[in-house]
């Protein structure tokens, strides 16, 4: 379904996923005199915090998704593994931004490629793999070291293994699913950029900044922005991102990462057809941050200004590392808490960014 209007404020926007990402999207979406209504199968969810409305369901559960569609003007989610089927419903009933088309290319690693691919997009040689004797052939053709990753369901660093050997290859071929896989050939690349992209409803695009990414343990720990690139790649980055979004037909926030390779080539990663863990700097140093510009997108309010106005570091905290936030973080420090209940490793519970502020003259 296909509404080109502007939702007017006071309309309600159903958000899929309860996570820190449906919290903040619903936080951002108040500011602007939206309500929300948050759809997830967990009843612990954070999101359900800083929501008006809440339904606490499966997600295949079609007639409370029915009943949350008649309650919302316009569905999103926070997400990319909501199922295709539960995508195609809500959208048969109320207006889905961004579209099932674009979560089916990004939630499975082969359309992705295959679609990036088609849009000369450049990636890393890579080879479908649906049974041992095609991994063979494929370590044969690609080389060692090489990444063997699950098509639907990663993140984190879950669901992929680095091979650098047939042996290595076969143990993971039996531990990884769901089934097909996909292996990549492993790239020397010098770092790893991001950029976040909206595209409005009347087609309009903005780009962030691209921020450089480390990760700790195959999870993001710090966003430094801007990235230590030269302006032409960061440009060339930009550019990329937006002819993905243009490319899909794309209306929201999408994030997507890349290889720096020697030179200043990049190869593309992947993409993520949501608001992304590497733009939460946003909400510290720009004038309209990641989660607004979604909110802006989906309702078909024009894009807002993504300028920068400081330099700044965010660092994702991590576990225990939440307990940083009440001992006191210094000057120029922005923190946000997800409100989770529970502190476990590994588990994304806050974040920070650290501002570099310019110094006036005199």
């Amino acid at each position: 379904m296909s509404d080109p209007r502007p939702l007017p404020m006071g309309s309600t926007i159903g958000i899929l996923g309860g996570g820190q990402l449906g919290r903040m999207l619903a936080l951002a979406a108040a500011r602007l005199g939206f309500r929300t209504h948050i759809y997830c199968p967990d009843p612990d969810s954070p999101a359900f915090d800083v929501t008006p409305s809440r339904t606490v369901a499966a997600y295949d559960d079609e007639q409370a998704l029915a009943v949350f569609a008649a309650r919302v003007d316009v569905v999103t989610y926070e997400f990319e593994n909501v199922p295709a089927r539960t995508a195609a419903f809500l959208g048969e009933l109320k207006p889905l931004r961004p579209g099932a088309s674009a979560l089916a290319v990004a939630q499975d690693r082969l359309a992705e490629k295959a679609f990036l691919t088609v849009n000369r997009v450049p990636v890393a040689p890579f080879a479908a793999i649906t049974d041992l004797d095609r991994l063979e052939a494929a370590i044969d053709e690609l080389g060692t070291p090489a990444v063997l990753k699950t098509t639907r369901l990663g993140y984190d660093g879950k669901g992929q293994r680095i091979v650098r050997n047939m042996e290595e290859a076969a143990h993971a071929w039996e531990v990884l699913s769901p089934r097909p896989l996909v292996l990549e050939q492993f790239v020397p690349f010098e770092k790893e950029i991001s950029v976040v992209a909206a595209r409005g409803l009347d087609g309009d695009i903005a780009t962030f900044e691209a921020a450089e990414n480390v990760h700790r343990d195959h999870i993001l720990k710090t966003s430094t922005v801007p990235a230590t690139v030269s302006r032409r790649t960061a440009a060339r980055a930009g550019q990329i991102a937006a002819g993905i979004a243009e490319a899909l037909g794309y209306v929201g926030v999408l994030g997507v990462e890349f290889f720096v390779l020697p030179g200043g080539r990049l190869l593309v990663n992947e993409i993520a057809p949501r608001v992304h863990n590497s733009g939460h700097w946003t909400e510290a140093v720009c004038v309209t941050d990641q989660f607004e510009q979604h909110i802006r997108a989906i309702a078909g309010w024009p894009l807002g200004d993504p300028t920068r106005l400081a330099d700044v570091v965010m660092e994702n905290l991590i576990g225990d590392e939440i307990a940083a936030i009440p001992l006191g973080l210094g000057v120029a420090v922005r923190p946000h808490a997800y409100g989770k209940a529970e502190s476990r490793k590994g588990r994304k519970m806050g974040h920070i960014n650290r501002l570099v502020l310019k110094k006036r003259a005199g």
